[in-house]
C-alpha cells in the first residue's frame, strides 16, 4: 500500500492554540489520498450509504427530540459562546441530520459526502480539505481581527476579532471554527490529498470526535482511497 509522507510527520499538520483550548475546541484528524493507479469509482458506494443513514436515522430520531440530543446541545451552546444564534445557523451536523430525518440528503461530490454523511451518522462536525491546496503546519487560533475569509457559497469577509479559525502557514483563512469552510482549500473532483478534521467542543465526547473521523476513512476505502491508519486527537 502506498503511504503518504506526511503520515510520518502527521503530528505537526494541526495544532491548537491554548486560548482555544480554553473554551473547549479539540480535534480528531487524519489525512487520506487516492492511490496512484487510476480508480474506477462505484457510483453506487455513496448511494448505498446514503440509503443505509436515512435508514437509521429515521429509526433513531425525530424533529422535536433532535434538539434534546446532548451532542446537539453541546454545539449550540458553543455557537452562543462564539457569537452565533445556532436557531438561525444551525450547526453543520444538525443541519444535515435533519434533512435526513425528512429523507433527503445532499450530494455534492464522492469525498465531500463521506464527510457529510459521517456527519450526520455521528453529529459530529467534520471539515475536509484539499491538502494540495493548503500549507501546513495548520493551527486553530483565535482571530486577530482583519483576516479575510472567502467561505463556499458566500461573498468574501473580514473576520472579527476573537473568532476561532483555522489558518495555514501562509495565514489563509481556511475555516470559521466549528461551522464554515473556505472556497481556497475546498474539495473538488480533481482533489487527491485530503486533510478530514473532526471539529469538537465541549460536552462533545473525544471518543466520538475520533469515531467521526473513522467513519469518514470507512466510507473513502469503500471508494478505492487509503489513509495514514491513524488518528491523531487534539
Amino acid at each position: 500500500m502506498e503511504v503518504d509522507p506526511v503520515c510520518e510527520d502527521l503530528e505537526r499538520v494541526l495544532d491548537i492554540d491554548s486560548d482555544c483550548k480554553s473554551i473547549g475546541v479539540h480535534v480528531a484528524y487524519t489525512v487520506a489520498w487516492k492511490p496512484s493507479e487510476q480508480l474506477k469509482l462505484d457510483e453506487k458506494v455513496i448511494d448505498k450509504e446514503i440509503s443505509s443513514l436515512l435508514e437509521e436515522v429515521g429509526e433513531r430520531y425525530d424533529l422535536e427530540s433532535l434538539k434534546e440530543n446532548p451532542v446537539v446541545r453541546a454545539y449550540r451552546s458553543f455557537f452562543w459562546r462564539i457569537g452565533i444564534d445556532p436557531t438561525k445557523t444551525r450547526p453543520a451536523s444538525e443541519a444535515l441530520l435533519r434533512r435526513a430525518i425528512r429523507g433527503a440528503f445532499p450530494r455534492i461530490n464522492p469525498v465531500v459526502d463521506a464527510g457529510n454523511i459521517a456527519s450526520a451518522r455521528t453529529l459530529v462536525a467534520i471539515g475536509i480539505y484539499d491538502l494540495d491546496r493548503a500549507m501546513p503546519p495548520l493551527r486553530i487560533v483565535m482571530s486577530s481581527g482583519g483576516e479575510l475569509f472567502k467561505p463556499i457559497g458566500g461573498k468574501e469577509r473580514v473576520v472579527p476579532r476573537g473568532v476561532p479559525i483555522m489558518v495555514d502557514s501562509r495565514g489563509v483563512v481556511m475555516h470559521l471554527y466549528p461551522h464554515r469552510d473556505s472556497v481556497e482549500t475546498c474539495v473538488s473532483d480533481r482533489t487527491e490529498r485530503v486533510l478530514i478534521v473532526a471539529a469538537g467542543v465541549s460536552g462533545v465526547p473525544r471518543d466520538l470526535v475520533i469515531s467521526a473521523v473513522n467513519e469518514v476513512v470507512r466510507i473513502l476505502r469503500k471508494l478505492g482511497w487509503q489513509s495514514c491508519g491513524k488518528v491523531l486527537v487534539k
